[in-house]
C-alpha cells in the first residue's frame, strides 16, 4: 500500500518514518520546498530523537520521497494523510485554512483522475470538522463509493514521538457510522485501535490534551502554594501519584452527577481560602465550584426542558451506598424543584431518617425538613404512572424498574447507567 502524507511539519515527519520504517512506500506533500529538499537527501527537517536515522534508512532503501505537486501524489498512491497544522484564529477559534486547501487539492485530482482513494485526517480538529469538509469538499466521491474517510488523532509527543508511533498509549480511529474500516488498514490504523464515529474521534483528542494540560496547571498551582510554605511540591506529588487506586486511575473520570460530600467542596473551599491568605493565587482551583455549580445547573436546565410536573429522584445522598447528604447535588435539585411547584418524590433505600445523626442530621433539618412526606420506601410508588425519572443513583435494578416504568415516563440519566434504555420510557443521558 503506498502513502501520500500532506504535510511534514512534526506529525507529517515523524509519520512518513515511522511507515517507511514499517515497509509502506511513502510520498511526503508540502508546499515548502526545503523540507522537501530535506526529506528526498534523507534529512529530518526537525528535531526529534531517532527520526534522522529513519529518514536516512527509508531514503537508502527507496521507500520515501518528497514532492510539492499534490497531484503527483495522490495519483501515485492509494491511501492520504492529512498532517497538516490547524493553528489559533484570532479568536482563539480552529482554522481550518491549510486542512482545506489540502482537502481540495485530492478532491480535483479524484475528480479528474477518478480512482479508489483512502483519505485519513490526522490533522487535530474539532468534533463536526470531518463532517462538515466531506460534505462541502468530498460529498461526491463519498457518495459514489470512490473515497473512504477516517480520522485517526495522533498522540505524539515532541522528544519522544518516534518511540510513541511505534508503541502508541492509544489509538483511536473514526469512520462515519462507527464502523470497523477494511481489514487492509488494520495494520495502519494499529490492531488494537478503538474504532468509533468521527465526532468522538475528533473530541478524544481534545480531551487528552485539556487533560494534560490541566494536570500540568494543577501540579504547578499546589507547587507555588508548596514554595509559599517550604514543603517540598515533587515529593508532594510523589506520593499523590502513589494511590493508583483512586489518583491515577478512571475512578473519578465518570461524566455525570455534580461532586459534593462532606470533603470536596468543603476542601477545595478551605485550599482556595488558604492560597488566598498566603498570597498564592490559584485561578484554576478556584473554579472548581464554580464549573460544579455550572453543571448543576445544566442539570437543572434539562429537567426543566422535561416539562414534566412529578418528578422522581431516585438516589438522593451525594453517592451510592451512603446516608451522607452533605452538599448532595440531588438535595440542591429536589429543593429547586420544589421551589418551583413541581411534584417530588424520592426513592433511596439507605436513607433512613431516623438513624441520621450530626450534622447530616442537622443539615436536612435545615434545608428539607418536610424530606419524610417526600421519600418513599416501595419502589412502584415512588415511580408512580408517569413524570421524569432523575436516576442519580442505581437505587434499584433494571428488572425491578423494567416491572414499574411505563411508556408515560420519562428517564434522565445522571449515573451513567446507560442500560437504562432498554425501559420502555424515553430516554436521556445527562452528559451522554
Amino acid at each position: 500500500m503506498r502513502i501520500s502524507i500532506f504535510g511534514l511539519g512534526y506529525v507529517g515527519a515523524v509519520t512518513a518514518g515511522c511507515l517507511a520504517e514499517q515497509g509502506y512506500d511513502v510520498v511526503g506533500v508540502d508546499v515548502s520546498l526545503p523540507k522537501v529538499e530535506s526529506l528526498n537527501r534523507g534529512e529530518a527537517p526537525i528535531i526529534e530523537p531517532g527520526l534522522e536515522d529513519l529518514l536516512k534508512r527509508a531514503e537508502q532503501r527507496g521507500r520515501l520521497r518528497a514532492t510539492t505537486d499534490a497531484t503527483e501524489a495522490v495519483a501515485a498512491t492509494e491511501v492520504s494523510l492529512i498532517c497538516v497544522g490547524t493553528p489559533s484564529a484570532v479568536s482563539g477559534g480552529i482554522d481550518l485554512r491549510f486542512v482545506r486547501q489540502v482537502v481540495g487539492q485530492i478532491a480535483d485530482v479524484l475528480r479528474t483522475r477518478p480512482k479508489p482513494h483512502i483519505l485519513v485526517f490526522r490533522s487535530t480538529m474539532l468534533p463536526g470538522s470531518t463532517e462538515r469538509l466531506v460534505s462541502e469538499l468530498l460529498a461526491n466521491p463519498v457518495a459514489a463509493g470512490q473515497l473512504q474517510v477516517f480520522y485517526h488523532p495522533e498522540f505524539l509527543r515532541e522528544g519522544s514521538a518516534v518511540k510513541d508511533f511505534l508503541e502508541p498509549s492509544l489509538a483511536v480511529v473514526g469512520t462515519r457510522d462507527g464502523q470497523k474500516p477494511p481489514a487492509e488498514l488494520k495494520q495502519l490504523f494499529g490492531a488494537d485501535a478503538t474504532v468509533v464515529h468521527w465526532p468522538m474521534a475528533e473530541l478524544v483528542k481534545y480531551a487528552c490534551n485539556a487533560f494534560h494540560a490541566t494536570k500540568i496547571a494543577f501540579a504547578n498551582e499546589i507547587g507555588r502554594l508548596s514554595k509559599q510554605l517550604d514543603i517540598d511540591a515533587g515529593a508532594v506529588m510523589s506520593l499523590l501519584c502513589a494511590d493508583m487506586k483512586l489518583n491515577i486511575s478512571p475512578y473519578y473520570l465518570r461524566p455525570g452527577n455534580p461532586f459534593g460530600g462532606s470533603c470536596l467542596p468543603k476542601d477545595v473551599r478551605a485550599l482556595n481560602h488558604f492560597g488566598r491568605q498566603q498570597g498564592v493565587p490559584l485561578p484554576m482551583l478556584e473554579n472548581l465550584l464554580p464549573s460544579n455549580e455550572q453543571h448543576l445547573r445544566g442539570l437543572l436546565q434539562l429537567i426543566e426542558r422535561a416539562r414534566q410536573e412529578e418528578v422522581v429522584i431516585l438516589g438522593l445522598s451525594f453517592k451510592s451506598q451512603t446516608d451522607d447528604l452533605r452538599e448532595s447535588a440531588m438535595v440542591e435539585v429536589a429543593q429547586n424543584l420544589l421551589g418551583r411547584g413541581y411534584q417530588v418524590r424520592i426513592y433511596d433505600p439507605q436513607l433512613n431518617l431516623a438513624r441520621l445523626i450530626g450534622s447530616n442530621k442537622r443539615l436536612i433539618d435545615a434545608k428539607m425538613p418536610h424530606l419524610a412526606s417526600l421519600l418513599q420506601e416501595d419502589l412502584a410508588q415512588a415511580i408512580g404512572r408517569k413524570g421524569l425519572i432523575v436516576a442519580a443513583q442505581r437505587c434499584a435494578s433494571i428488572a425491578e424498574l423494567a416491572k414499574v416504568v411505563t411508556p408515560e415516563h420519562r428517564v434522565l440519566d445522571v449515573n451513567g447507567w446507560h442500560e437504562l434504555r432498554n425501559l420502555p420510557a424515553k430516554y436521556e443521558g445527562f452528559c451522554w
